[in-house]
């Protein structure tokens, strides 16, 4: 049998999971260096959502959280959407959106869609659970994508913002399905650390499809109606 080596450690068990805290010195560096710019270039960002963002960031990496994705597919799925659907507007908000993009919005959907769903492949998530280099590659990448999207989707026409929320809601409820619908668990990596917590591998992929086709899609269904609906509120001011 395989061993994985997940970058946030063994898959801990239900009794010692909330002790494994994960203090490497690159994450305690990066929330200094995210806490220090919020303190030296507090004229250049918004505060809630740079305090919002390194508050996130910590809860993924640093608090047992991170290692009970190790155990359960489930978790590293809230992880993943948390990121890109929580992290990365948060970062876009805190810089004021100051990202200068090029290419257009369809564009910036389709690489954001290409680079979630390819992660998610069976063989790139075995290589992120047992690759240090990798997995920080995934983060970096679902991160990247995920931020210039949100940016461009802020400084878009609501017509075509609205059009691109929606249609990362469906590609996300898409691949929601696929998970919760497959014959069989797919992922390696976790065949054998939930019998632990009361499941077996399909019933936990099975609930991560859930949390992907509901309340993930429901993330870029509520931001394309708040945006519809400012919207309509200007054209009835005007």
């Amino acid at each position: 049998m395989r061993e994985w080596l997940p970058y946030c450690g063994e898959a801990p068990k239900p009794a010692q999971w909330w002790a494994n805290w994960n203090f490497s010195p690159e994450l305690v560096l990066i929330v200094i260096g995210m806490l220090a710019g919020i303190f030296f270039f507090r004229d250049r960002l918004r505060s809630t959502p740079s305090v919002g963002a390194t508050a996130i960031f910590s809860f993924l990496y640093i608090t047992p959280f991170c290692a009970l994705g190790s155990a359960l597919f489930t978790v590293r799925v809230v992880h993943d959407v948390v990121l890109v659907a929580v992290f990365a507007p948060l970062l876009v908000g805190a810089s004021r959106n100051r990202f200068v993009l090029g290419g257009s919005l369809p564009i910036w959907t389709a690489v954001h869609v290409l680079i979630f769903w390819m992660w998610h492949a069976p063989q790139m998530y075995e290589a992120v659970m047992s690759n240090d280099l990798v997995f920080w590659l995934m983060q970096l990448t679902l991160v990247a994508t995920a931020a210039l999207w949100w940016a461009k989707v802020l400084r878009s026409p609501a017509h075509a913002a609205v059009a691109s929320l929606l249609a990362m809601m469906v590609s996300m409820g898409a691949l929601g399905a696929l998970l919760t619908f497959a014959p069989r668990a797919l992922y390696a990596p976790h065949w054998f650390t939930v019998q632990s917590w009361g499941l077996n591998p399909l019933e936990d992929q099975q609930i991560a499809g859930i949390v992907m086709w509901a309340p993930a899609s429901l993330v870029y269904l509520l931001a394309a109606l708040v945006i519809l609906y400012r919207a309509l509120g200007r054209r009835a001011a005007a």
